[in-house]
């Protein structure tokens, strides 16, 4: 059984790709459901895919999919099955969801195949220095070269901090992370630690402890059991702009 908001999300989401072909932005939901914060959607959005009923695609900008709707919505909508029943589309029907591989072509938007590029999402700022909070109300992109990738789910970050300097991480540098709960030593690591902190640090493992070591002498490394650090992804290239 869906929420209140979560069923008046997917209500909104599903009638505008219906009548637009592309996912509302975060903006445009957080207007619809009258929040006062982006971060109301993203909540709502991953118990809605959690639940089954969404799909992100998370190498496209925007790329939201509505996979089943409850009883109570397949009711009133044509052409729509019930809940736990894949959606089939109807005779005459063009699915006007974005798919997330790298061909789709829509007006003003360059195919990545085109430009050999790709839009991740930019979740937020992370501390080189002392730990701060990440993924914070954003849903901003940025455009990265496909020869930066490689396998796997990647996002990226903005750096806030110098303790990583030494490694060539600057302040505002923008870090392009591989989604992963694992790493080798020695490795520049997304860490997720006491499930509310969020650092990027070089990963040493010490018997039964994590050892987060920065790169630069000004700051110390910090030496914690191993169930208190988490890896979110580790760092896979590094993307800076100069103006």
């Amino acid at each position: 059984m869906l929420t209140r908001k979560q069923h008046e999300l997917l209500t909104f989401i599903d009638r505008h790709l219906k009548a637009t072909g592309v996912s509302p932005s975060f903006e445009e939901m957080k207007d619809a459901l009258h929040l006062r914060s982006k971060s109301g959607i993203h909540r709502l959005i991953s118990a809605l895919e959690e639940r089954g009923f969404l799909r992100r695609h998370h190498h496209r900008a925007r790329a939201l999919e509505v996979v089943r709707l409850p009883e109570d919505m397949a009711t009133q909508l044509p052409g729509v099955q019930a809940l736990g029943t894949p959606l089939a589309a109807p005779p005459g029907f063009a699915p006007n969801v974005i798919r997330g591989d790298f061909t789709a072509k829509l007006q003003g938007v360059r195919a990545a195949n085109e430009v050999g590029a790709v839009q991740l999402p930019l979740y937020g700022r992370i501390a080189a220095g002392q730990p701060i909070e990440a993924l914070r109300d954003s849903f901003a992109q940025v455009e990265v070269p496909i020869a930066l990738l490689g396998n796997g789910e990647h996002y990226a970050l903005e750096v806030a901090g110098d303790s990583m300097q030494d490694a060539g991480i600057l302040d505002t540098d923008v870090v392009i992370i591989r989604r992963g709960d694992t790493a080798e030593n020695g490795q520049i690591v997304v860490a997720l630690v006491d499930e509310s902190e969020v650092t990027l640090k070089r990963l040493r493992r010490r018997g039964n402890s994590i050892a987060l070591e920065p790169a630069n002498r000004a700051y110390e490394t910090r030496i914690l059991p191993s169930d208190r650090v988490r890896v979110q992804g580790r760092l896979v290239a590094l993307y800076r702009r100069y103006e």
